[in-house]
């Protein structure tokens, strides 16, 4: 699917494959015993756990030596050296309930920086990929943001703020200020698949608050690489570190921005 990777990409690339197999032979097939609770609204599933097990130890076959920051399990310090971001099963909400959006990520991080991305819908067979430097691809294929530049057009994606919940009133007068302008907006459920989507012109920006690393890391690279532009709620580089994202083409992420600003001053200046 992919000629010409790189050891690290090829590393992902199998942990993926791997990973996404995985999901899809358990899909219709959760009990509620295999489901706990992590908090209101935030769920494990065995698949989750097991997956991430499958891709740690699958890239730990090739680099033995490196570091992980794993949603389920591992949580290595901040190094200086490789460290592997991951979420083993972007959307377990929807996973749990058999609505077929959710993904893999995997994300390589090298002095603090991300180098790599790697994003696998395995429905459909569809793997969103980047390293620094090197450009975004879909299947191989190279891929870029969208050229839509009037908000009006725009097609948004977002995800609702179930891990903060006392900040709905908020959310919910940046969704309607946001509505106003746009064309439309969409709430799928995978943080991960809504940044490849916006890398490769499926939508035109994004926008989250409270989201986590391995939610974040691997799409931020592939948006980069695809000529878009990912920041936290003040416009910075902080993204990872505070979950509070807002994402698009160099048309439109300026546009966004000064909406969430205008209505989330107050978790910017924290």
């Amino acid at each position: 699917m992919i000629e010409n990777k790189s050891e690290f990409l090829g590393a992902a690339f199998r942990a993926a494959m791997l990973a996404g197999d995985l999901i899809v032979k358990n899909l219709g097939r959760i009990s509620e015993d295999d489901v706990t609770i992590k908090q209101a609204s935030d769920f494990v599933t065995r698949v989750d756990r097991e997956s991430e097990q499958l891709i740690i130890n699958t890239i730990k076959q090739k680099f033995p030596e490196h570091h992980f920051l794993a949603e389920e399990s591992v949580k290595d310090i901040e190094t200086g050296e490789y460290r592997w971001i991951i979420d083993p099963l972007d959307g377990t909400t929807n996973f749990i309930h058999g609505y077929p959006v959710f993904s893999v990520s995997i994300a390589l991080e090298y002095k603090k920086e991300i180098i790599l991305g790697a994003i696998f819908d395995p429905l459909r067979d569809e793997i969103f990929t980047a390293e620094k430097g090197k450009g975004a691809f879909l299947n191989g294929q190279p891929v870029n943001v969208s050229a839509i530049s009037e908000l009006e057009n725009s097609l948004i994606t977002t995800g609702f703020p179930f891990r903060r919940k006392d900040f709905i009133d908020n959310y919910l007068k940046l969704f309607k200020n946001i509505f106003h302008k746009v064309s439309d907006i969409r709430r799928a459920g995978s943080a991960a698949l809504d940044l490849a989507y916006l890398a490769c012109g499926r939508c035109d920006a994004f926008f989250e608050i409270g989201l986590s690393a391995w939610d974040v890391a691997a799409g931020s690279i592939i948006i980069k690489e695809a000529g878009g532009i990912i920041t936290d709620f003040g416009g910075g580089p902080d993204y990872l570190a505070t979950g509070n994202i807002v994402a698009g083409t160099p048309a439109l992420h300026g546009d966004i921005l000064k909406e969430v600003k205008g209505v989330f001053r107050e978790v910017i200046e924290k």
